[in-house]
């Protein structure tokens, strides 16, 4: 064990082992973002090899983010949100150490999530702040198709790094919103074909 790894076990336990020392020879999973969407790769997760961080979504209805990787700990959050955007920052076996658009880290089970690309607009925005645009074009002068309060859910299908391509998750309505509003999507990453 290196001496990194052993201070890490002095500090913080277990829990903090799995995220800092990371364990070789285990599987990748499937449920992870897609390969064709760019970015800053910062590093590559230990298990999967995909970039971390990377953004994927909820898949089940109901979902436990847990303090640590295992059914063993304690349950910190329970999500009833199928398609929430969430943050992968850390993999260890077949769980994934996420960051939810509060800031809120724990763990979830890999199975729990998809590669599915979603988006929250603009969540650091408050309900008392002016709404966002849909517009019909990537373009800020473009006809406006809805107005959108912070925090309404989306499915992302093209970004190219100013502008996303999106639909409103429930409603249908979809356009395009300026990338810097959607968390869920990194400022500069591209997603999809890019037609846009």
């Amino acid at each position: 064990m290196s001496r990194r790894c052993l201070f890490a076990v002095l500090l913080g336990g277990a829990q903090l082992l799995g995220a800092v020392c990371g364990y070789a020879g285990q599987k990748a999973d499937t449920t992870t973002a897609s390969p064709i969407a760019s970015g800053p790769v910062r590093q590559l997760g230990r298990v999967t090899g995909f970039p971390l961080p990377r953004y994927v979504s909820i898949k089940s209805g109901r979902a436990r983010m847990r303090v640590g990787p295992s059914t063993d700990y304690s349950i910190r959050w329970v999500y009833e949100a199928k398609g929430l955007p969430i943050e992968i920052i850390e993999e260890y076996g077949n769980w994934r150490q996420v960051r939810d658009s509060d800031g809120t880290t724990g763990w979830m089970s890999a199975v729990l999530l998809s590669g599915d690309r979603t988006g929250l607009v603009a969540p650091w925005r408050s309900a008392k702040d002016k709404m966002i645009s849909l517009r019909n074009n990537p373009s800020p002068k473009a006809g406006v198709v809805a107005e959108l309060q912070p925090r309404v859910r989306l499915n992302i299908l093209n970004c190219d790094s100013r502008w996303c391509e999106v639909s409103v998750q429930g409603d249908g309505a979809s356009g395009y919103i300026r990338q810097e509003l959607v968390w869920g999507v990194y400022r500069d990453e591209i997603i999809g074909e890019h037609r846009l």
